[in-house]
């Protein structure tokens, strides 16, 4: 027998607010089922939303994540979820390689900038020191 969860239970323990889960059923990413007004959700639906939360957290688009879990129900052998995966993922590695690289480039500029700053102000204060020294 599949154990069933509630959107409380599911919340707590993915660390996300029922309005996340809710807005994931919205977008058809998870189906749960319905008792009367409540929705029980199933280990599969765990599942998904486990998948859901780490592709977001890794980046990837709603698109993106629908389109890998659409593959998991079409294809049981999971070849074409697989290629499709590593596509997305390596694309993504891209992504971020390029960002560090921006990032770091980014940050070298600041440091510099950071240090020219740092002179300019012991200039400032040697030549106020000089200044201060020689009035009487």
């Amino acid at each position: 027998m599949d154990k069933l969860f509630s959107i409380s239970d599911l919340s707590k323990e993915l660390g996300v607010t029922p309005r996340t889960i809710r807005f994931y059923e919205e977008q058809g990413l998870v189906l749960p089922q319905r008792v009367g007004t409540n929705r029980i959700y199933t280990s599969r639906d765990r599942g998904r939303l486990i998948l859901i939360l780490r592709g977001k957290r890794l980046g990837f688009t709603l698109k993106d994540i629908r389109e890998y879990l659409d593959l998991y129900d079409a294809d049981p052998t999971q070849r074409e979820q697989i290629d499709t995966l590593l596509g997305k993922v390596r694309q993504r590695i891209a992504e971020l390689d390029e960002q560090f690289e921006t990032l770091r480039v980014t940050l070298k500029e600041l440091r510099e900038i950071e240090q020219m700053s740092l002179d300019a102000l012991e200039r400032h204060e040697k030549a106020a020191a000089r200044f201060t020294s020689r009035t009487p």
